[in-house]
């Protein structure tokens, strides 16, 4: 990513593991003017039918994990990448350069006073925190998050266990951190922290 628009704009990072409520506190920050960018849906909009990197994911691991329909088999390749960590480096090599630069082009077009990027992985690739201006982690329980992954996903505490065993341990996002919020079970003190911050965003806005 050339340092164009996330470098030149003010521009948090939002992070957090699996079930944490990335996005319903990014809502929220939207709520309040900030642009979001979704890395998580720019890659699911990149592996969809006719996305950006179909035809590499078809080089690279073959026509059985594109779907009949044409987007990337989701099952089978989560399936594939948890087995073998060979596997999702070798994803993450087509779809990282394509969701930062879909990224970036997503930053140049932005309105509102600051730049909001939720990146589940800011703290795994190495690659982002150097271009932002602030670090945001969503932080809870490990429970929590088990208790939210196992009913959104319909997926057993096992399969939630393994996925959060391959992302960054809760200490480590906590130390990459300029700031937190604590999401961990009591909707209502959401609200404010969200707002404490955006505040502070704002402050620092003039200093970007």
């Amino acid at each position: 990513m050339t340092a164009s628009a996330i470098s030149h704009r003010f521009s948090v990072g939002l992070t957090g593991g699996i079930g944490s409520g990335k996005s319903t506190v990014a809502d929220l920050f939207a709520a309040h003017g900030a642009a979001v960018i979704d890395t998580d849906l720019i890659a699911h909009q990149l592996t969809a039918a006719g996305g950006a990197a179909i035809a590499q994911i078809g080089l690279a691991f073959g026509a059985d994990f594109i779907a009949p329909d044409g987007a990337m088999d989701r099952v089978k390749m989560r399936e594939a990448v948890f087995a073998d960590p060979r596997e999702r480096k070798r994803l993450e090599a087509i779809l990282h350069p394509l969701i930062r630069a879909q990224t970036e082009h997503a930053a140049a077009q932005a309105k509102g006073p600051y730049i909001l990027v939720v990146i589940p992985l800011l703290v795994e690739s190495g690659l982002w925190k150097q271009r932002l201006s602030r670090v945001l982690a969503i932080d809870c329980s490990e429970e929590m998050q088990i208790r939210r992954v196992m009913q959104r996903n319909n997926l057993t505490a096992a399969q939630v266990r393994a996925i959060i065993a391959t992302q960054a341990s809760r200490a480590s996002r906590l130390a990459a951190a300029d700031d937190v919020i604590l999401n961990d079970g009591d909707a209502t003190a959401l609200g404010p922290q969200v707002k404490r911050l955006h505040d502070l965003y704002i402050s620092l806005t003039s200093g970007a």
